[in-house]
């Protein structure tokens, strides 16, 4: 059985995707970056404190939660911001410990936007 989740955000039309897809067991949730009003005048603390919160609703509404996070992904912009995107990451995965990759890229889709990330779950099967 196949579930998808659609955050209503203007790419999911353009590009063609689902904020997040879950297929049996595996709960998928698509790069995440914050969105208006929460990208002018932050910085990446906030930002992925925004970004975590669109995930966590993601998987729930795939009937999942961040406690069946195996794998998260995250793409800054100045990796001199590493620390505070830590601390936003350690806060809702610090008891959870998933796998975890961090990779600085030259820009990401709207040039204020600080940090995107993914995130992937394993869930029993129903």
């Amino acid at each position: 059985m196949r579930k998808t989740v659609s955050s209503g955000g203007p790419f999911e039309q353009v590009y063609g995707y689902s904020r997040a897809v879950r297929v049996g067991g595996q709960v998928h949730v698509a790069g995440t970056a914050a969105t208006e009003p929460h990208l002018d005048g932050t910085d990446a603390y906030e930002q992925a404190r925004v970004i975590l919160a669109i995930v966590e609703n993601a998987l729930r509404e795939v009937g999942s939660s961040v406690d069946a996070v195996v794998r998260t992904v995250t793409y800054l912009t100045d990796m001199g911001d590493l620390e505070l995107v830590a601390r936003a990451h350690r806060e809702v995965f610090g008891q959870v410990l998933p796998a975890a990759t961090l990779v600085e890229v030259s820009r990401l889709v709207d040039p204020r936007m600080k940090v995107e990330i993914e995130v992937y779950a394993v869930e029993p099967d129903r």
